[in-house]
């Protein structure tokens, strides 16, 4: 929903370097047949999704799925999260690798994080309907100057804890993160980046928000993640 499947394109310029941002820009031109972008085994995508967070709380999330007609609800959910596998399209326009089929990024997203995938649900319905990113990006921006889509609210955050990440060629799997979602370009304003400091930031323009990272330590299924070298 990467920048946020979060996430694919968020991790990009901490985890490519140029060259191989070049071998996936000649490598994913366009979008591949849609076959390659579903998961023919809805439980498999619904187990998938959970597995961003901690089963404390994707248990009793919502779960969504990816069919031919969009993202649907597999299971309903009691706590207010909403589960689901972004594809590689929640990645900017810009990103080489926006079409890259083999990208499997789960999410928990909290109430609060409503916006973020209500914009990540409106870029695939545009991409399901044959839309070129110049029409995407002109038709999120059109949806945002014209409130369509609801602001970010304050406390919206998503788990990205998941061992079976594919967040790009470059990270794969990267680390169990979880995201906080700003409006706007913030990252000064929580000091991320800076030597010793452990927040990851990626400023995302076309979703008009700042997604700040931060790496914990294992997995969702308890398992120890990879160390960080921030």
């Amino acid at each position: 929903m990467t920048k946020h499947l979060l996430l694919s394109a968020l991790l990009a310029p901490l985890l490519s370097i140029a060259v191989q941002a070049q071998d996936a820009k000649s490598a994913y031109p366009a979008m591949a047949p849609l076959d390659q972008y579903l998961i023919a085994d809805k439980d498999a995508e619904i187990a998938l999704a959970r597995s961003a967070a901690p089963p404390s709380i994707s248990d009793n999330a919502e779960v969504l799925v990816l069919g031919r007609d969009g993202f649907t609800t597999a299971v309903k959910g009691t706590n207010g999260f909403a589960c689901f596998v972004e594809r590689s399209w929640a990645m900017d326009t810009t990103e080489p690798e926006f079409w890259n089929p083999k990208v499997r990024s789960p999410n928990c997203f909290n109430a609060a994080a409503h916006s973020f995938v209500a914009f990540f649900q409106l870029k695939t319905k545009l991409v399901l309907a044959g839309k070129s990113k110049a029409e995407i990006a002109a038709a999120t921006a059109f949806a945002l100057d014209n409130k369509e889509i609801p602001p970010l609210e304050t406390g919206a955050m998503c788990y990205m804890m998941s061992k079976q990440q594919y967040l790009n060629d470059g990270g794969k799997a990267w680390h169990p993160h979880l995201m906080f979602l700003v409006p706007g370009d913030a990252a000064k304003t929580w000091g991320a980046d800076l030597p010793g400091v452990p927040i990851y930031s990626a400023n995302d323009p076309e979703q008009r928000a700042t997604i700040f990272m931060v790496v914990v330590g294992k997995w969702s299924d308890g398992t120890p993640g990879p160390p960080s070298k921030h």
